[in-house]
């Protein structure tokens, strides 16, 4: 296949880097996302989570990537966490909208989560979500370097379903998570559309440990591993400490792409704001100054916030665990 370079009078090599450092000379469809701060954001690419939270939570969140570079990727998102009385089940509501170059792309779509007592300390939840993507592709914006590929059309738009699933395996203090974001990965396109944008099955791959070093010291350690078929794997990992349940300051680490710094503060028990900013490590750092991610987090219902200093308080009269929230913090 020729490689095709969206140009729309920017600089050929800034659009050239773009495309072919991210996608390579395609764009992948099924390809989730970026987020630096994965770890406050669970619910977004695994099911399994919304229903492990304590409180009811809402969550906005922006990105901007690669600042200074046209067509650089954009990210809008929109979610619920909606955990039940019974303390089994549980509901998420994920809206993203992300753009990058010519092409947008909404996801929408709904969680459900059903989790087992495995111990007295341990849970394990199963989750399951479903919607469909909104793909358009608006090649009047620009023109391609060999006239009259892919498309003969300036517009493409198009839906397509996805059903994914997820596990999360987690405790007071710890949790391991599985996803996949997308089964529904043949025949979506037509030969068309497909010439520009190919599905791909994506897995991902979460963990994290809070350390308890004091009552007002936690040290939050996290990783979140993307492997996209056909693409190499996407490696984060990132610290973060918590400092008297209401300041967080850390860094991330994605691997041969970007260091990160984060922070973030609990304005009061039901709302909290964190921030990030990207600095690549790769050939794009020469042509950018950075990405900049911001969350806004809402808890709703008593507490919500800080978790790990309520792990004492979430076990009932006969010794046994309640909800917990410790993973949000990640």
């Amino acid at each position: 296949m020729d490689c095709k370079i969206y140009k729309s009078g920017y600089t050929f090599v800034l659009s050239f880097l773009l495309l072919s450092i991210t996608v390579g000379t395609t764009v992948y469809g099924q390809k989730e996302p970026q987020y630096t701060q994965y770890m406050y954001n669970i619910g977004s690419f695994n099911p399994a989570y919304v229903g492990t939270v304590e409180n009811a939570e809402i969550a906005g969140l922006y990105r901007a990537q690669w600042i200074d570079i046209p067509g650089a990727p954009r990210t809008i998102r929109f979610g619920t966490n909606l955990p039940f009385k019974n303390e089994k089940m549980g509901l998420g509501i994920n809206v993203v909208n992300d753009q990058l170059g010519p092409q947008t792309q909404t996801y929408a779509d709904l969680s459900y989560s059903y989790q087992v007592n495995l111990t007295d300390e341990t849970k394990l939840s199963f989750g399951l979500d479903a919607g469909g993507s909104f793909l358009n592709i608006d090649f009047s914006k620009g023109t391609f370097e060999n006239p009259g590929e892919p498309l003969n059309e300036e517009n493409v738009s198009r839906f397509y379903p996805t059903v994914g699933a997820g596990t999360f395996l987690y405790g007071d203090n710890w949790y391991l998570g599985a996803s996949i974001p997308n089964f529904l990965t043949e025949g979506v396109y037509n030969d068309d559309v497909a010439s520009i944008v190919e599905d791909r099955m994506q897995f991902n791959f979460i963990g994290g440990y809070v350390f308890n070093f004091s009552d007002g010291l936690k040290f939050k350690p996290a990783f979140l591993i993307n492997s996209l078929q056909g693409a190499p794997l996407n490696i984060n990992v990132s610290a973060n400490f918590l400092i008297s349940n209401v300041f967080t300051a850390g860094v991330s680490y994605r691997v041969e792409n970007a260091f990160s710094g984060l922070a973030g503060f609990q304005i009061s028990s039901g709302t909290f704001i964190g921030y990030s900013y990207d600095y690549n490590t790769n050939a794009l750092g020469e042509f950018n100054n950075g990405s900049h991610e911001i969350i806004l987090k809402f808890f709703l219902g008593k507490g919500g916030g800080s978790s790990t200093d309520k792990n004492n308080k979430n076990k009932n009269a006969k010794g046994k665990p309640k909800q917990i929230d410790t993973p949000r913090f990640f």
